[in-house]
Order: C-alpha cells, then structure tokens, then sequence
C-alpha cells in the first residue's frame, strides 16, 4: 500500500484506527496501531468519567484525562498519534485546546461542523486539522469557512459513510440509501475537495471510513481515489484495545442480525450491537434520574430514556448488562481478537491477494 502524507507527517502504512469512545480507543490502541505504521486515535468523549480520580469535577477531569492518555501515548511509540473530539462536545474547545497544547499530531473532529477549529491553534502549533464530513456540499462550506476567516486549508478530511460504528451523520432513512453510500459520496467528496485544492495550488488528502473491514475494501476505496482508509470496529476485537474483555467478545460473539440502528439520546441514529440493555430501554424500563455529566450539546434528559455516557461506560467496562457496544456494519464478521501487529499484517496481505 502506498503512504499517506499529511503535511510532514508520513503513516507507512494508509490506515486511519476510527476514535472509538467511550473509553475503546486511548493511548493503548492509538499507541499499538501507531507503531505498526499507521495513525492511532485516542477517543477524547468519556475522558473524564474514565479519569475520575483525576479531578473533583467531570470537565476538569476531562481535560486532565485526555493529557494522561496522550502523554502516554506518546511516550509508547514514535508513530502519528491523533485524537478524535466531537463537535457536539460541551468542552469541545476546550479539549482541543488541550491537545494542541500537548502537541497532538492531528485533530479529528466530527459530530458537527468544526467552522472554527483553526482559531485554536497557536503560531508554534504543528497540530493539524482534519474535520469530518458526510457530504461534499459540508466539505465545500467547511473548506471555504476556513479559508476565508482563517486563511487555513484543511490538511486533510476524512469522509465517513452510513455503514460506520456509532453515531451516524445520516438521517435514519438515508442509512440503507444506496444515493448515500461512501461508494456514491465518496467520488463527489473528491471532486468537490479537488476543486477547492487547486484554486488554493495544494493538495488535501481524502480518508475514507465507514464499513471498511478487509485489505479488500480498502484495496476498493483507495481503487474510488481515497487516499487512506478509516477503520474502527476491526481494532475492536484486538489485544491492545482499551475496552474490557467482554466488549470485545461481544463483538466476536455478534451475528449480523444482532447489528441495529438505534435512536441515540443526542438525537442522532447510531448502529449498535443490540443486546439486554437496549431491549429493556425498548421496553421502556430504564430512565436517568438526572444528568450527572452534561457532556453532549443536544442531549436533554427530560426527554432520554437513559445515560449514554454511563451506558457506554459500563460496556467500556465489561458490565454489558447495563450498558451496549456501538460498533459497525461488519462488526459481526469479527472472529477472533488478534494482536494489532498480526491485524495489520493480515491487512496488508488480504489487500496484495485482491489484486487484480
């Protein structure tokens, strides 16, 4: 496979680990998946519940959390390390300040449009900035917000489809649209992206996730002129990956008919494994007595029929009684957990096999 170049910064190997909260990427993984040449993702959502100890209060712990989890890894190895901050975050800017600060390679920042990012960095910052999108008409309002407020040009975006984990940008009805498949937007995305590079005489690389699983896929992504690739629930089922034992066998043990699309709290549709916990939220059994973390911008919990972040906590710490496992399309066909060293091995071999 050939390497992705984002300004200096060279991954070896063009595979892009998904930011994976609450608590299922930090440094561990970001770390493991860096050193095999790739780029790793500390999730920031969930820091601060993770990192209690660390402060009397959630969005100090927050802050704090994520400067352990970098530090960390950054210490473990050598690679490019990012991290993944939701727009729709509370403390959004003030997480992203943190990672600046702590000199972060690169920002990933999805969940919303991140219009004024490139305000937080400093004249010193190398960290660069890599928003998300779903569409090529965000793509183009975000390229040109940026450029003409800020005078800054993306240094790479990252496109995600329907069929990726967690939190969608689609409305429910376009999910299974064929008019919104990374396959169908991916190529807009592109032109639109390629257009505005050129006015501008650069380039800005493409990273295309949401469904992708095999050397395969990727070998078929990279064919529609993606630079790199963006992979989550693959990394799931690895030694290195921070969630408990159970979150990852949730995963192996999963069949494709136990992967839905469930209404989140935060008003956006997500795809989950679905198991006793979001059966007994169907049925109407759970309900937060209050909201102890006030962590996403649209979450109202007069309305929520249960605590995202303590549900995602929980699974993050085996308790999948009370809690559920966000996780992608292709979740199920996760067989075995596996080294992140032998899961980009195979990667790469399964992409060389499909050769034409």
């Amino acid at each position: 496979m050939k390497s992705l170049k984002i300004g200096e910064l060279t991954a070896t190997t063009p595979i892009v680990q998904g930011g994976m909260g609450v608590g299922v990427s930090l440094s561990g993984l970001a770390s493991a998946v860096a050193e095999e040449g790739g780029i790793g993702v500390i999730s920031a959502a969930g820091l601060g519940v993770i990192h209690h100890h660390l402060a009397q209060n959630v969005k100090e712990a927050n802050i704090m959390g994520l400067r352990y989890e970098i530090r960390k890894a950054k210490k473990s190895t050598k690679g490019i390390i990012g991290v993944n901050i939701m727009v729709a975050l509370t403390d959004f800017t003030e997480l992203a300040k943190t990672a600046i600060e702590e000199g972060i390679d690169i920002i990933f920042a999805g969940a919303g449009l991140p219009l004024t990012l490139p305000s937080l960095l400093t004249p010193e910052s190398r960290t660069k900035l890599a928003p998300i999108v779903s569409s090529a008409r965000a793509a183009r309002l975000l390229c040109t917000k940026w450029y003409q407020q800020y005078k800054y040009i993306p240094d790479a975006i990252v496109v995600e489809g329907p069929m990726a984990g967690g939190h969608l940008g689609y409305k429910r009805e376009q999910i299974d649209d064929a008019e919104y498949s990374l396959e169908s937007i991916l190529p807009q995305i592109i032109k639109e992206v390629k257009s505005f590079a050129t006015e501008h005489n650069t380039t800005i690389p493409i990273i295309a996730g949401g469904g992708v699983f095999s050397g395969e896929d990727i070998r078929r992504i990279l064919s529609l002129g993606a630079d790199a690739v963006q992979m989550g629930t693959r990394f799931v089922a690895t030694k290195e990956c921070d969630a408990a034992q159970e979150f990852k066998q949730a995963y192996v043990d999963a069949c494709k008919e136990d992967i839905g699309i469930i209404q989140s709290p935060v008003g956006l549709p997500g795809r989950a494994i679905i198991g006793s916990f979001l059966n007994k939220v169907q049925q109407g059994e759970c309900k937060p007595r209050k909201c102890p973390f006030n962590c996403i911008k649209t979450c109202n919990v007069t309305d929520s029929p249960y605590c995202i972040m303590m549900a995602l906590y929980n699974a993050y710490k085996g308790r999948m009684q009370n809690g559920y496992a966000f996780c992608g399309s292709n979740a199920w066909r996760c067989d075995k957990i596996m080294s992140v060293k032998e899961l980009m091995h195979t990667l790469c071999t399964e992409y060389l096999n499909s050769a034409p």
